[in-house]
């Protein structure tokens, strides 16, 4: 069996959204230091993601959108018709020195995993994951949509059926838009309810292969595993994808700024050990996650899960220093990074009573799912 690969690159490490925005956080880098600090991520399993060129990008997005984007990071500036159109230029899309570069690096993993997969195989791809871009503007900090091209880029390498999975607190507007009539992709979408884009409602369900359940505040680790259990797992395995793509948002984790839910990072890491053996070929992307400690430990640890290593509680001293080094400016929900954020990748677990508006929740979409499946 083939290693799973790395697709990373240095443009995260020196890019940001400015001092006051959510994405001005270390991620990418962060998963690239302690991986390779962990003796992860050797040269034979790290690819540089390439950079996608301006005519791959309108298979999903507008010539004008792709053009606008670019020369707003040459100019450094959009004129008010261009931010009224794409939405660049506004408090959540702002200008910034690489805003065409970092999210073409971002396209570039996803159509390059899409190849990788071909015959097969695991990669790991913690820079892809902005599921809100629209073809014609950007949305929700998502310039372009590299989950949407991942998805294509399988199925231009022999795939028939594709799985997208998005454990994110937000709904995947954008790739919901792309695939909603795709009866050849399954969509589920576990997000939190009433926060934004405040779409991805539990009726919606597209040709019948859209999936959603929006989840209350506080959503905790046994709540998630009866989802895991009585729903993700049987529409998977029913669809029986010849590929699954897992949008690993870490923005449900309980410390997470940009969202109400309560997980422990356990979950996800639960999501991706059961996802792994439904397909011979597997993408997991990053996605949300605005607490620089919380989604660096929680991407590494998938890492380590997809190579079958199990996330350490205890982290070697290089680790750990890596860690402490973080900077975080700005507005925050803590002053300091709690203890476990700096000695281990895996946290305490978040146990708690599964709430009847869940299992209300989950019952009827399980029901939906036996009707389908006797038609």
């Amino acid at each position: 069996m083939t290693k799973p690969l790395f697709i990373g690159s240095e443009i995260y490490r020196n890019s940001s959204y400015g001092d006051w925005h959510p994405l001005r956080v270390p991620r990418v880098s962060t998963v690239m230091d302690l991986s390779r600090a962990l003796g992860w991520l050797p040269v034979d399993q790290y690819i540089t993601s390439p950079t996608a060129k301006p005519a791959a990008l309108t298979s999903f997005h507008t010539a004008e959108y792709v053009s606008a984007l670019s020369k707003a990071e040459k100019d450094q500036e959009v004129p008010a018709e261009v931010k009224e159109r794409h939405h660049l230029g506004i408090p959540s899309n702002p200008i910034f020195p690489e805003m065409y570069r970092r999210p073409a690096t971002s396209v570039g993993a996803a159509l390059l995993a899409g190849e990788l997969l071909r015959d097969g195989g695991v990669v790991h791809a913690p820079g892809c994951g902005t599921h809100h871009g629209m073809p014609d503007r950007a949305n929700g900090f998502c310039y372009l949509n590299d989950p949407v091209f991942a998805i294509q880029s399988l199925f231009r390498n022999g795939c028939r059926r594709v799985a997208y999975v998005d454990i994110d607190a937000h709904h995947p507007d954008g790739v919901e838009y792309a695939f909603e009539g795709d009866p050849n992709v399954l969509m589920i979408s576990i997000h939190e309810e009433n926060r934004w884009p405040r779409t991805g409602a539990l009726e919606d369900r597209g040709a019948g292969n859209v999936w959603n359940l929006p989840v209350p505040r506080g959503l905790n680790d046994d709540e998630m595993l009866l989802i895991l259990n009585k729903l993700l797992l049987p529409l998977v395995q029913n669809f029986q994808p010849d590929a699954i793509v897992l949008q690993c948002g870490a923005d449900a984790v309980e410390e997470d700024p940009q969202s109400k839910l309560s997980l422990s990072n356990r979950s996800h890491y639960a999501v991706v050990r059961e996802l792994m053996p439904l397909s011979d070929r597997l993408l997991v992307t990053g996605g949300g996650g605005y607490n620089p400690w919380s989604v660096g430990r929680l991407w590494t640890g998938v890492w380590g899960v997809l190579n079958g290593i199990d996330p350490p509680s205890d982290l070697i001293d290089e680790a750990q220093a890596g860690l402490r080094d973080i900077k975080w400016t700005g507005q925050r929900r803590f002053k300091e990074p709690l203890p476990h954020w700096i000695t281990s990748l895996i946290d305490p677990p978040n146990n708690g009573p599964i709430r009847d508006e869940v299992r209300g929740s989950i019952g009827q979409l399980v029901r939906r799912r036996r009707a389908t499946q006797q038609v």
